[in-house]
């Protein structure tokens, strides 16, 4: 495999986003009040992951090729974790996969204190639903647990 085949092809994946995102319709402040649009997040993100590709192409072009491990099995059960996540995502909740996939992903990556890696999948996404829900007024797709919480 050619060393600019990954970063070329992961930021060609993340302009496409953008525009995508820059597709969608701005929202009147009558229904989004002070929170911000919902395309800005997705943007934010993508920019973000433009910047994380442009280390790793400095990391691979800096790297000699032989230094290059092959995919681990850890990567391969990310992988595997991280479908469960989507699927659970999209057939049960958000907030319900979440906590789920950070702990397995926290075993698979290494973490041996059970009490450490639960905590992490529970604070974490408390914090982050509690961020969107409260601070940035931005409300979840209805699932198990957000609906439990909206009543």
């Amino acid at each position: 495999m050619h060393k600019y085949t990954i970063p070329v092809s992961l930021s060609g994946l993340w302009i496409i986003i953008i525009y995508l995102a820059l597709q969608l319709d701005t929202s009147p402040p009558l229904i989004i009040g002070d929170s911000m649009q919902p395309r800005s997040f997705p943007i934010f993100l993508m920019i973000l992951n433009l910047i994380l590709t442009m280390v790793l192409a400095r990391q691979m072009w800096t790297m000699p090729a032989e230094e290059h491990a092959s995919v681990a099995l850890p990567t391969w059960l990310s992988i595997v974790v991280l479908i469960l996540f989507c699927v659970t995502t999209i057939y049960a909740d958000m907030f319900l996969a979440l906590p789920l996939a950070m702990f397995a992903l926290a075993l698979v990556w290494g973490e041996r204190n059970i009490f450490m890696a639960s905590g992490v999948a529970l604070v974490t996404p408390y914090l982050v639903f509690m961020l969107f829900s409260e601070v940035l007024m931005v409300r979840f797709p209805r699932g198990i647990l957000i609906d439990w919480y909206y009543g």
